[in-house]
């Protein structure tokens, strides 16, 4: 029987490889998309103002907290590069063993991460320790495993999250939900994915070329404001969620 510890570097291998597989690629031909034109701006431009010591985690070149002040971690050598490029303090590494001392943060970025990681346990776990009591943590992940297309392998999901479990277990790890909002620019049509899928199987360079150059910016352009709710709130035919967490270390 494999030891923990080597079924942990098979996954962490693992995990490295789908992300040189499709991001990789991705961040090589793609342009830095500046925070502000995201519609999660408004609320974490505030967040960070009072928040000086702030993590991003796997921010690729689609980066939600302000350049400069923030700490930046992730595989990708080309999204470092760009990022480093910028200003901004970016190192290389994993959200299961993040290269920071307890308690380092007051405010955690993590979106779209979670759901590509094999141990996501581990993880919540890790984001905990850096977390400062009382730390916000900014959270997406996609919602109903009823809901799984080819898309979501295609991309490297381990797994799409029922509302009941998520909850219970980011409180195991002293994370309790104050606010969300429905989140994503992933399109409904699944004629669309699919194409979308194809094309970048089989002419992923032209695929990347459209992606970067037409469909990033459409979506940014027709992004809506998100509308925060009070805790978990509605989650029926809800794709994705973005979570607004409160760090609240757990009793010894």
């Amino acid at each position: 029987m494999p030891s923990p510890h080597r079924t942990e570097l098979r996954r962490d291998a693992e995990l490295i490889r789908a992300n040189r597989s499709f991001y990789d690629t991705l961040w090589t031909q793609a342009r830095l998309v500046e925070p502000q034109r995201f519609n999660t701006w408004p609320l974490l431009s505030q967040l960070a103002a009072a928040a000086p010591h702030r993590l991003e985690v796997a921010p690729g070149l689609r980066p939600r907290l302000p350049l400069q002040g923030t700490c930046f971690v992730d595989l990708s050598q080309a999204a470092l590069h760009r990022l480093q490029q910028r200003g901004a303090t970016a190192v290389h590494g994993m959200i299961g063993a993040l290269p920071w001392r307890d308690a380092s943060f007051t405010l955690i970025c993590a979106l779209d991460i979670l759901e590509h990681v094999d141990d996501d346990a581990a993880a919540l776990a890790e984001l905990a320790r850096v977390a400062a009591p009382g730390a916000d943590l900014l959270l997406s992940v996609p919602l109903h495993p009823q809901a799984w297309t080819a898309f979501d392998d295609f991309v490297g999901h381990c797994r799409r999250y029922e509302p009941a479990p998520l909850v219970a277990r980011l409180a195991q790890h002293g994370f309790q939900i104050e606010q969300s909002a429905v989140y994503g620019m992933q399109p409904k049509s699944s004629w669309l994915l699919d194409l979308g899928q194809w094309h970048l199987t089989h002419r992923r360079e032209r695929a990347m070329w459209w992606y970067n150059r037409v469909f990033m910016p459409l979506g940014l352009h027709f992004q809506k404001p998100l509308r925060w709710r009070a805790g978990l709130g509605t989650t029926a035919d809800v794709d994705e969620l973005l979570l607004r967490c409160r760090y609240r270390p757990l009793p010894a």
